[in-house]
Parts: C-alpha cells; structure tokens; sequence
C-alpha cells in the first residue's frame, strides 16, 4: 500500500464485538445471580444510555461499575449490584463474551506474510491484553497501545503517537482502521496517519469506509 509500512488496528467493532450482545450476556450473568426474566434488547438500551454518559470513557473498574449500576438501574432492582458487576467484569475477560469478526484473521495473516508491520491502539482497560490473549490475536500485534496504560485517548494525537515511535516510524508510514469516525478516522488524521474506517453493514462504495478488512489487501489508503 504506496508508503504505508504499518497498520494500527481499533479493537472494538473493528477486530471483535461482545457476543451475541452486551445485553444477552448482561441477561446472561443476571440470570446466574437470580436475577431473571431480563430482555437483552431492554439492557442494551439502557447500556447504550450509560456508555453516552460516560463519553465511552470506561478504562477503569470503577468506571465499569458506574455503567454496569446505571445499566440495571431502571431494568432490575439490585439491592447490592457489585457482585453482580464483579461477575460481569470476570465475562468480559472470557473469549465466550466476544466474537472475532472473520474477516480477521485471514485478513492479518495475509497482511503479516506480505510484510505489513501490525499494531493495536484502542481505548480500553487493564483487559485487553489478557482478553486478545485468549482470543489468540495477541501474538499477532507487535505493538499493542491501551488508552489506560497511555495515559491518553483516542481522538487524541498522543495515543496514535505512542504507537508511532514504538513502531519507530513517522506517522505518515501508518495507515490506521477503526470503526469510529471521530476517534479513529479522524483522531488518526489529525495525528498526522492516514486512516480509514471499517462498516462491516456499508451497503455502497465510499472511499472513507471499508467493509471488510480483507480490502485492506492491496488497497490505496485514504488520505
């Protein structure tokens, strides 16, 4: 791909996504708990609403457990919702909760066999490198940049220059693919990469967004 020498991945939405939903599984844990009779479609509303609030800002447990308690809040009544959030921070941590998009890991292989150099930057908390671990996409990456060890967030330029010099390539050598316009495409461009986004259900061609990483493959990237 022209110059391009490395590409950094988004993880959520881009590489995987909570399986079969985040309320199926929020049902799910509840449900062992003795909590029953929840909709998953219900919950996932009402994380949605949680997760707006927080700004997606949820790298810590605490921050979890302010969107697991806002989640439940007008679904259940919890008298005491830390073991139940306890229990959902432990699923979320198990390749079970998750799907691997499958376009992945062919995708990977056949950049990694053509000499793309592959790395991760994602907002996320202390899970993720245990996480992609079990999901056997560690390995994978020869860099992997966590908002909650970086001290910095995507959109920020910080975050995607840490990933740069880490790579020891300047970042216009770096074309980054994520699934938000705001935190990936354009939190990459404005750190000075090349990016483009990834929408798996795109129903017509734009040269901004991809609808499969297999594209990737011989792809002129975006400016």
């Amino acid at each position: 791909m022209c110059d391009i020498r490395a590409i950094t991945f988004d993880v959520g939405g881009t590489l995987i996504e909570p399986w079969p939903s985040v309320g199926h599984v929020y049902a799910s844990v509840a449900g062992e708990l003795g909590i029953t009779g929840l909709s998953p479609a219900r919950l996932n509303e009402c994380f949605l609403t949680a997760w707006k609030a927080l700004d997606g800002r949820a790298e810590s447990k605490a921050d979890w457990a302010a969107i697991v308690q806002a989640t439940f809040q007008d679904v259940a009544a919890v008298q005491d919702s830390q073991p139940l959030f306890e229990s959902l921070y432990a699923r979320f941590m198990e390749p079970s909760a998750w799907h691997v998009f499958a376009d992945v890991p062919p995708a990977l292989s056949a950049l990694h066999s053509r000499g793309m150099r592959l790395a991760i930057v994602s907002n996320w908390d202390e899970r993720l490198r245990p996480l992609l671990a079990r999901l056997g996409l560690l390995e994978r990456f020869e860099v992997v940049v966590v908002s909650c060890e970086a001290g910095s967030r995507k959109p920020e330029p910080r975050i995607f220059h840490a990933a740069t010099e880490a790579l020891g390539l300047s970042p216009d050598q770096v074309l980054h693919v994520g699934d938000s316009l705001e935190h990936d495409v354009m939190g990459a461009r404005a750190a000075g990469m090349r990016s483009v986004g990834i929408r798996r259900s795109q129903g017509r061609e734009d040269p901004l967004w991809i609808q499969s990483l297999s594209q990737l493959l011989g792809r002129p990237p975006s400016a």
